[in-house]
């Protein structure tokens, strides 16, 4: 025993290592009880047994500790061994009893030719097994079941195709009876079944075929019997059905209504009738002879007597019947029998003979031109011949066309009662009439003949002929160049001025080239874009048809002045001519014009400056003659009193010339400013009376003053009304007369002050009066005035300035009236300037 112990210490002391690192340690602790108190005494106890210390005694500890493990796990490990083995055993039972059921059911499943389509939950791919060459005989690709427009005609396919989306996206079955392109009747199932949808194909034979051909039949007929009763429904003819026994057994709302019925059950326990017991009767009779009966009844329905058609007809058992508003349909057979009078009455009033054969070539209406057009007796028509008999007469009476073969003529005209188009004829008959003639087949059969006398439109077309040859001559011999393009652009007229002008070819021109083709050839004389463009616009436009004058100058320096102008019947014509010779007359007498506005604008501006420059030197003179004439420079001889009173009015009419020249130079260059304020009109006569009363009294000529008393003011300037009422004045007492009167007056009117300046002068020429208001133009006409020519220039340039208007009348020998007038309201008149 001692031995033994020994040998387990020494075996323990080896392990002395383990112990220091703890893992026996730890290992002990978990073998011995968990209180602390008693591992120690335990511990203790054992050492003292054993005669080992604590660190032999945890190394002891640990290793009968992994020995009773190793020993457990063993013992476990062959236990779960055990177990396993009859696990896998009772598996592979259970697997065999399985693959056994499967195969069973396998064997049941496809013991008659089908095909079954699933798709597992979340996966798009279909699983397909069973007899495939049932849909697809020479295709083994399972897959292919699927393309069902392959082997399904597309209308029973776009099914398919919707029944399976509905299955797979929301589960919805369905049951579809399928016949596919080769013939073979399949029935297809659909249901969503443990997360798949699966679909199931197969043929469908025996019982089970003609239960789904019945059923088909099934809901065909429900279809139709729901269509038919939803249209007896929804029509709004009365539709009843009666039993063998004439009971009513069905009857849709309007029959209802037209027997005030409450209902159908009302009708049929009321026993209601729609038609009185005379009609009745006779419907009953008429189903019984001849298993049906129609016949036009008045039926009064809502108080409302009105015209039906009814129609009843035998069906098995029992009738059907409808009643079928006829009053619309009277009243339009009606109409159109009126329609065919009043046809017939307006055909009477035309000039044309008309001639209707029914369709055993018999005459069935005539109008009376027909009758005056051949002159045949009433009578003779009236008993309706046929169309050879009148043919023979008319030929008996020399009225008809000579003939070398009257029967094959007469046969060839009956052609029209087989004809299904109109045809045409002009006859020349032997008293010199000319007859068109047009047959034309009638729906119902027979022939219409119309027949015109077109002898007069034959000459108008034979004048017309003449006429546009002599158009066409007189053309060619214009020296204009003419060209007609019609609406769809390509050339029909021309003449050859034109051919000439732009160096074409005749021959060209005849095979009616498009104008872009005329254009192109025109390229070598003028190649403007924007002009042709314009002409090919104007020649095939249909809309803003004008006018279009052209000036063209082409490269070879000649010009041509040009017309596009529509015509009446759509076409275009453009008309040429060459203008060189007048543009050149033309250019210089431009040229010479400008040259005299120029020379014209010279003169003015030398005016200008020379009446500027002297009017320095005129106020200076001006103001030393004023200077001398003041006594407090000495006192003057007669003589120098006398020249010094010369010079003063010379110079002072000299200073007034350049002041008019001045001011309308100003006027001229736009720099006139008015200064407008109110304007009295008593005042302003005044003031420019007072001008001229020197030389009133030095030619004994009177002043008439007329004013208006209600003339008031207006708004103007004052300085240059009193001006212009001053060389009004001015001028009149020049022209006048002495011992003669000269007049002014002023009137008001709505929307002006009007003065009026008269004299007994003279008088101005016609051809005096537009130049009397141009600068420098002065002509005494045989008067005693001398001027400038400037007093009226200034007149009408202040009163324009005014916004008003001078206007001259003048007689010769009787005198002049110069009438001005000054607009009251010079704001509207700045409004209109700006």
């Amino acid at each position: 025993m001692s031995g033994v112990i020994v040998s387990m210490r020494r075996t323990l002391l080896s392990c002395t290592s383990l112990a220091r690192n703890g893992l026996l340690g730890g290992a002990l602790a978990a073998l011995l009880p968990a209180a602390p108190a008693e591992a120690a005494e335990l511990i203790d106890t054992l050492s003292t047994l054993l005669d080992f210390n604590r660190q032999e005694l945890a190394v002891l500890a640990t290793a009968l500790a992994l020995l009773g493990f190793s020993v457990v796990a063993a013992i476990l490990l062959m236990r779960t061994r055990v177990g396993k083995a009859k696990s896998e055993a009772r598996l592979r039972a259970r697997i065999g009893e399985l693959q056994l059921q499967a195969d069973r059911y396998g064997a049941l499943l496809f013991a008659e030719p089908q095909i079954l389509i699933s798709w597992p939950a979340g996966d798009d791919r279909a699983q397909i097994s069973g007899d495939i060459a049932m849909v697809l005989p020479r295709d083994p690709t399972p897959q292919r079941v699927l393309a069902f427009g392959t082997w399904l005609p597309p209308e029973p396919a776009l099914q398919m195709d919707h029944a399976v989306d509905a299955l797979r996206d929301r589960g919805d079955g369905f049951q579809l009876t399928l016949t596919t392109a080769n013939g073979r009747t399949l029935e297809a199932l659909g249901r969503a079944i443990g997360g798949q949808a699966i679909v199931r194909i197969r043929e469908l034979s025996g019982l089970r075929r003609d239960l789904a051909e019945t059923n088909l039949r099934y809901k065909a007929l429900s279809d139709e019997t729901e269509m038919l009763r939803g249209f007896a429904a929804a029509a709004p003819w009365p539709i009843w059905a009666k039993a063998e026994n004439g009971a009513l057994t069905f009857a849709n709302p309007a029959y209802v209504r037209a027997t005030e019925a409450a209902s159908v059950t009302d009708a049929q326990e009321r026993k209601l009738e729609l038609l009185d017991s005379a009609d009745r009767t006779a419907m009953e009779r008429g189903l019984k002879d001849a298993a049906n009966f129609t016949s036009r009844l008045p039926i009064v329905i809502g108080g409302e007597r009105r015209i039906y058609d009814v129609r009843a007809v035998n069906v098995g058992s029992g009738s059907v019947g409808v009643a079928i508003d006829a009053g619309e349909a009277d009243g339009l057979s009606s109409a159109l029998v009126r329609m065919a009078e009043a046809h017939r009455r307006t055909l009477d009033q035309l000039s044309s003979g008309v001639a209707v054969f029914d369709g055993h070539r018999r005459l069935a209406f005539y109008n009376d031109s027909y009758r005056r057009l051949w002159d045949l007796d009433r009578t003779f028509l009236d008993a309706n011949p046929d169309d050879s008999s009148v043919l023979d007469q008319l030929r008996a009476a020399r009225k008809l066309p000579e003939q070398p073969d009257f029967r094959a003529w007469k046969v060839k005209l009956h052609e029209a009662y087989r004809a299904v188009e109109a045809a045409k004829d002009t006859w020349y008959l032997p008293d010199g009439r000319a007859l068109s003639v047009v047959t034309t087949p009638n729906p119902e059969g027979g022939v219409t003949y119309l027949f015109d006398d077109v002898t007069e439109s034959l000459e108008l077309a034979r004048r017309f002929d003449r006429m546009i040859r002599v158009q066409r001559e007189t053309l060619d011999s214009l020296a204009e160049g003419v060209a007609v393009f019609g609406s769809n652009g390509k050339a029909q007229l021309f003449n050859p001025a034109f051919v000439r002008m732009w160096k074409l070819s005749s021959d060209a021109m005849r095979d009616e080239p498009h104008i872009q083709t005329v254009e192109g050839w025109c390229h070598q004389l003028f190649d403007e874009p924007a002009v042709w463009r314009q002409i090919r616009e104007a020649i095939t436009s249909i809309e803003n048809r004008a006018d279009v004058p052209l000036k063209l100058e082409r490269k070879d320096g000649s010009v041509l002045d040009g017309m596009i102008r529509p015509l009446p019947d759509g076409a275009t014509m453009l008309t040429f001519q060459d203008i060189t010779d007048t543009e050149n007359v033309e250019r210089a007498l431009r040229e010479r014009n400008e040259a005299l506005e120029t020379a014209d604008q010279m003169k003015v501006d030398f005016v200008h400056h020379v009446s500027y420059e002297l009017r320095s030197p005129l106020t200076t003179i001006i103001g030393f003659a004023h200077f001398l004439s003041d006594p407090s420079t000495g006192p003057l001889t007669p003589k120098q009193a006398e020249y010094l009173d010369y010079v003063t009015k010379s110079t002072n009419a000299l200073l007034a010339l350049t002041n008019n020249i001045l001011d309308l130079a100003t006027i001229d260059a736009g720099a006139m400013k008015l200064e407008l304020g109110p304007v009295d009109v008593s005042k302003t006569i005044e003031l420019a009376a007072e001008g001229i009363q020197d030389r009133l009294a030095t030619d004994r000529i009177r002043l008439k003053v007329e004013i208006a008393p209600d003339i008031g003011s207006f708004v103007g300037d004052e300085k240059r009304v009193v001006q212009v009422l001053y060389n009004l004045l001015a001028n009149a007492v020049g022209f006048s007369p002495q011992d003669s009167t000269v007049g002014i007056s002023a009137r008001r009117t709505e929307r002006s002050v009007v003065f009026t300046v008269t004299d007994s002068g003279p008088g101005i020429p016609a051809d005096m009066k537009d130049k009397v208001f141009n600068w420098f133009e002065s002509r005494s006409q045989g008067s005693r005035h001398r001027g400038a020519g400037l007093g009226l220039s200034l007149v009408r340039s202040f009163v324009e300035l005014h916004g008003g208007k001078v206007r001259v009348d003048s007689i010769v020998g009787r005198g002049t009236v110069v009438i001005c007038d000054f607009p009251t309201d010079q704001a509207a008149h700045r409004d209109a300037a700006e």
